[in-house]
This record gives C-alpha cells, sequence and structure tokens, in this order.
C-alpha cells in the first residue's frame, strides 16, 4: 500500500494506519452485525413467539428486519450530521458503541417487540458508522489509494459477515465445550443453559458487544481527518443547528408508519397501505435531507457562493439514494433471504447446517468481489462498471434461487456452492462502489451527512420492499406451486429492481479521476 499524496510524516503516517485499521475493524463489526439476524432470527422467534405459527413468525422475521434498516437509514443522517458537526472521530467512537451495545442486549429479550426496538437503537449506529469511517479514511487517504481502501470497506463487512456464519458453525458444534467454558468463568448451568439454548442465538448475540472495545484504541490512536479540521477553522461547521435533527426524527417516525402498515400487527388494506407508502417516502426523504438544506441554506446567507453547486449537491443526494436504493433492495430481497431459504432444500430432520454453508459462501464471494470492484471502476468508469454490476447482480440471484431445487438425497449439490459464492459476491459488490463513488459527490463540508444520506435511505427503500415479499410469494399461489417455489419466484422478481440501476446510473455525474474537494 502506498502512503497518501500529501507525504505525511512518520507520525502522521502512524496516525493515518491508525484510522485505517480503526476503520476496518469498525466496517467489519458492522457487517457483523448485519449478518447477526440472518443467521439467529429463526431460533430467537421460536423461543419468543412459542405459541405463533410459522407464518407469524416469518411476518416478525420481515419486520424486524425492516425496522433494522429504517434505523439504519435514520442513523446514517443522524451521525452523518453528528460527524460534520463535531468531527469523524468521536462521532465514529458513538456510533460504534451505540451498535455494540444495543447489539448484545439483544440476548436477553423476552419479547418479539423488545427485539425490534433494540435492533433498531443498534441500526443507528451501524449506519452512521459506515458514513463516518467512509469520509474519515478518504480524507485522510487521498490520491491513489482510495480504490484499494473503497475494496478494504467492502471487503471488510462481509468478512463480519462472515465470521457470524464461522461462530455459529463451530459453536454449534462444540456446545458441550463452550458450557465448560462458561462455567469456568464463573457462570451457573442455568445462565450457560440459558445463553445457549436453540442454537445459542443469545450468545451470538451477546459476541455483538465486543465492537465496544475499540472504542479506546480509536480515541487515543486515531488523528480527526484534517479536511474536516480546515472547515472547522474556518468556521463552517458552525451553520450545522441540533434543531434540524426534527426533521430526521419526521422522516424516522414516517418511516415507522410505512413499516407498520405492512406489518402483521394490522389488517389495512393494501390500495390504502399504498398510498400511505409513496406519500411516506416523500416525507422521509423530505425530513432526511432537511438537516442539508438548511446547512446550505445558512452557510449561502453567509458567503458569496455558486447556486449551482448547492443544486448540484441536492441532485446527487436524490440519485445517490436512489443508486443505493436499487443495490440495498436486491441485497435485502435475495442475499438476506438466502440463508433463511435454503433451509428448505433438505429434508426434514436434516442435521446438516445448510444455513450456516449459506452464509459463509455467499460472504466469501462478497468479500473477493467487493474488494476488485472499487479497482474495475477506476479502470472503466463509474457509470459503466455500477450498470455492469447490476446486470451480473441480476443473473447471479435469477440463477441462484432458479437452478437450486431441494436436495431429495439430503445431499448438498457443488454447484449451490458456486451460486451462492456468485449471489453473494455480485450483490456485495457495490459495498465496495459505493466507499469509492460517493464521496465524490460531496465536498467535504456535507460529505459524512450526504453519503450517509444516501447510502442509508437505500436501507429505508429496502425496508418497504422487503415487507413486500409476502405479497409478492402469494402471487404464485395460484400456479400449484410450493411455498419453497413460490419464495423462489418471489424472489427472482425482486431482484428485477437490478434494471432500474442499468437507468438510473447513467443521470448521475461520472467523477472517474476528480479529486475530493
Amino acid at each position: 500500500m502506498s502512503t497518501p499524496a500529501t507525504s505525511p510524516s512518520p507520525a502522521a503516517r502512524r496516525g493515518y494506519i491508525a484510522a485505517l485499521v480503526a476503520a476496518f475493524l469498525g466496517w467489519l463489526f458492522d457487517g457483523f452485525e448485519m449478518g447477526l439476524f440472518p443467521l439467529i432470527g429463526k431460533p430467537a422467534l421460536q423461543d419468543l413467539l412459542p405459541d405463533a405459527t410459522p407464518l407469524v413468525q416469518g411476518q416478525w422475521f420481515t419486520v424486524i428486519i425492516a425496522v433494522f434498516l429504517v434505523g439504519a437509514a435514520t442513523g446514517g443522517v443522524l451521525f452523518g450530521w453528528l460527524g460534520d458537526r463535531i468531527g469523524r472521530v468521536k462521532a465514529m467512537a458513538l456510533a460504534i458503541f451505540t451498535f455494540a451495545i444495543f447489539t448484545g442486549l439483544c440476548a436477553f429479550v423476552t419479547e418479539a417487540w423488545q427485539f425490534a426496538g433494540l435492533r433498531f437503537i443498534a441500526s443507528l449506529g451501524m449506519g452512521g458508522e459506515w458514513s463516518l469511517g467512509v469520509a474519515l479514511v478518504n480524507e485522510l487517504w487521498a490520491g491513489r489509494n482510495r480504490a484499494w481502501i473503497a475494496g478494504m470497506i467492502g471487503a471488510a463487512s462481509n468478512i463480519g459477515f462472515l465470521l457470524t456464519g464461522i461462530l455459529s458453525l463451530k459453536l454449534n458444534a462444540s456446545i458441550e465445550s463452550v458450557t465448560g467454558m462458561l462455567g469456568s468463568l464463573g457462570l451457573s448451568q442455568s445462565t450457560a443453559d440459558f445463553l445457549l439454548h436453540n442454537r445459542a442465538w443469545r450468545f451470538i448475540a451477546v459476541s455483538g458487544a465486543l465492537p465496544a472495545l475499540i472504542n479506546f484504541f480509536i480515541l487515543i490512536f486515531v488523528p480527526e481527518s484534517h479536511k474536516w479540521e480546515e472547515e472547522k477553522a474556518s468556521g463552517k461547521t458552525s451553520h450545522w443547528a441540533t434543531w434540524d435533527l426534527l426533521g430526521v426524527l419526521l422522516a424516522a417516525t414516517v418511516a415507522m408508519v410505512i413499516i407498520y402498515v405492512w406489518s402483521p400487527m394490522t389488517t389495512i388494506s393494501a390500495p390504502i397501505a399504498g398510498v400511505i407508502t409513496v406519500v411516506g417516502l416523500v416525507i422521509a426523504m423530505w425530513g432526511y435531507l432537511h438537516p442539508v438544506r438548511q446547512y446550505m441554506s445558512r452557510f449561502a446567507a453567509t458567503q458569496k457562493t455558486d447556486s449551482g453547486e448547492h443544486k448540484a449537491v441536492l441532485r446527487n443526494l436524490v440519485i445517490g439514494a436512489g443508486l443505493a436504493s436499487v443495490a440495498l433492495l436486491g441485497t435485502w430481497g435475495s442475499v438476506q433471504q438466502a440463508a433463511k431459504w435454503s433451509s428448505g432444500l433438505l429434508p426434514k430432520g436434516s442435521t446438516i447446517p445448510i444455513i450456516e454453508y449459506t452464509v459463509i459462501a455467499t460472504a466469501l464471494g462478497a468479500i473477493l468481489i467487493s474488494l476488485i470492484t472499487p479497482l474495475i471502476a477506476d479502470k472503466l468508469g463509474r457509470r459503466f462498471t455500477y450498470t455492469l454490476l447490476c446486470a451480473l447482480s441480476l443473473g447471479g440471484a435469477i440463477a441462484f434461487f432458479q437452478t437450486n431445487h431441494p436436495f431429495a438425497d439430503g445431499t448438498i449439490s457443488t454447484w449451490f456452492y458456486i451460486s451462492a459464492f456468485l449471489l453473494g459476491g455480485l450483490t456485495a459488490s457495490f459495498y465496495g462502489f459505493f466507499p469509492l463513488y460517493f464521496p465524490e459527490l460531496f465536498p467535504t463540508s456535507v460529505r459524512a451527512t450526504g453519503q450517509g444520506f444516501c447510502f442509508n435511505f437505500g436501507r429505508l427503500v429496502a425496508a418497504i420492499g422487503a415487507l413486500q415479499l409476502a405479497n409478492l410469494t402469494r402471487l404464485f399461489a395460484g400456479d400449484n406451486l410450493t411455498q419453497f417455489q413460490m419464495e423462489s419466484n418471489a424472489y427472482s422478481v425482486l431482484s428485477c429492481i437490478y434494471l432500474v440501476g442499468m437507468v438510473l446510473i447513467w443521470f448521475a455525474p461520472e467523477t472517474k479521476g476528480r479529486a475530493l474537494s
């Protein structure tokens, strides 16, 4: 890895490396956090809703995912705003602390709604950490390193996703030795049984609190972004105002209303829910954009500024949100469903841990392809690369869900692993692309908030889309198909969202070769 383009002193270089290590660990644990619920959600809801039917448990599974995505959307703007106002490092430490502690607390819930509430708070920090880490590292490591850095961002989060599968696989294969280890730490047998019951989902949730420890490293060794410090010295950071966050609060409230109208807790008809969704999305976008609009208005009132630049920022916010929405809806409609869906491939009573195998195979593909995607974007350009990623992701999703069928003999085919590897890699390629592209769309003064909005507003759209999976599945109910086949078709149809991305990207600016402003 080459050094930053500014040829820093040895002490500064050590600070830059520390920032990269801290951000890498933050992204890694982001991925671990994202991978937790798809892995432990099913056994957790079996314990929390013991009298509910599998259908109701599945609906709650989708609702909790949706709530998590709304929290991430809100946290991306909230912590991005905080990073633009008080600095990247302090805000990043707070974001990591938030998602770590509240993930760990999920181990002690007794009701499904408690699980949803804690996942929401945890996701606030997760959404914020992504945007803050991307802003900090891109600003410190400006120059030729940015493509490698973007690839590391995408790879790191998928390494975390991989770790959830490995942890669950190893944990359940050696449950007796883990019980003994907990006993040696002074925990009673009843406490150990509580943590390790039903695939040890509570123990895995507790492990999600470990990232809080890296905050000591961040606050001691990681330097603040020099670009942000220049913005602060010029007085630009003073134009952020706390009351602007009322718009974010409004957006989050409206987003939760949208989740509610599509949840199993209400009987609102689909047409009315559709109208509420459209109106709600408009209000939510207005609310999430409110802090940036107000900032630019105050800045323009105090200095002579180029109104064209402000219009470009707003245009990039909307287009960036659309690009992220396509990628995230594709991911949460395919990869995040793949582990649960794969359990239907084996006969009932099979002891093969196919869920963990699916997580591991998709994560390995995601690590490799997200690492090289930014390098491809540097060669081919941003718009052509995004178009190519959409086409390949669509093909990968359809191939996985349409060519894998139940294994009557209980043996997993080689093609399943190959197609899962490709599914995970191709659909996750965007998580190496966005850390390269989104920082180029915004100036330093609004970079954390801007890219936080773009990436995480996509999570809100993905949340709403994920709630439509049950409706999409029912569309195929009249074709004499099994539940497994209906779900295969629903996930395949939802993946067609990538066609929208292949058109939308050509309205976005081409930023290949541009330096960060």
